[in-house]
């Protein structure tokens, strides 16, 4: 009985702390491969595009857009926007709609590593996990990682295959204002369209691309580009 608790126990420490650091530690150098939403989007039938770029490759535009638009203090946080996560408990105490807190780097460890559906335990583990990758993996890498894997469309995933799907050109040759479309619709990507947006997405992509210019002025991506 002791033997067997003590090899749960090593068990429990190999998958559940040994295996993350080493994940992270991995995907410090190495592209993350395919994610669980990925997989569950193939099973969904909306197919897969997606091509790798480093993030010398990708317009500082694009770096500027998300920023403004999901995580004005990136640069200053330690991967968790305390004031962000205030206002939106005060937000959804008396609101209607739920607005979240996450930060690009907590949105990074969920998109890599985890589950679409939301629970407590998936939280938990984007907690460890942010704090790992804020650790291990810096802010650079951080954001490199977040413009590979985010979804921007059925089956569209990273900036590159955005880029090319959504104005033909490559990530690198993004203009700030196709940037600040991509931007706009990282919260609804199978809803909202950045090639032929409706009028709320043309009002948040004109509101995030003048945000943009202010990010640039108050220099909110010097950790990044």
């Amino acid at each position: 009985m002791r033997r067997l608790f003590s090899a749960l126990l090593i068990l429990v420490l190999v998958v559940g702390w040994i295996g993350p650091v080493l994940t992270v530690a991995l995907y410090r150098f190495a592209p993350p491969p395919i994610t669980f939403l990925m997989v569950q989007r193939v099973v969904e039938g909306r197919g897969f595009s997606r091509t790798w770029m480093p993030l010398e490759d990708i317009s500082p535009a694009v770096v500027r857009a998300v920023i403004a638009a999901e995580d004005a203090r990136f640069c200053r946080h330690m991967g968790f926007d305390l004031e962000a996560i205030e206002k939106a408990i005060e937000y959804n105490a008396r609101g209607k709609k739920v607005r979240g807190g996450s930060t690009i780097s907590q949105q990074t460890a969920k998109n890599v590593f985890l589950w679409p559906r939301r629970d407590w335990v998936r939280k938990g583990l984007e907690t460890y996990f942010t704090v790992l990758i804020e650790l291990g993996w810096g802010k650079r890498r951080i954001m490199e990682v977040y413009l590979n894997s985010i979804e921007w469309g059925p089956g569209v995933y990273g900036a590159e295959a955005a880029a090319r799907k959504n104005f033909g050109v490559s990530a690198k040759d993004l203009t700030p204002a196709q940037a600040a479309r991509l931007a706009a619709i990282v919260p609804k990507p199978l809803s909202w369209r950045a090639a032929k947006p409706g009028p709320y997405v043309q009002r948040r992509s004109g509101a995030i691309n003048r945000n943009a210019r202010a990010v640039r002025r108050e220099g909110l991506t010097d950790c990044v580009l």
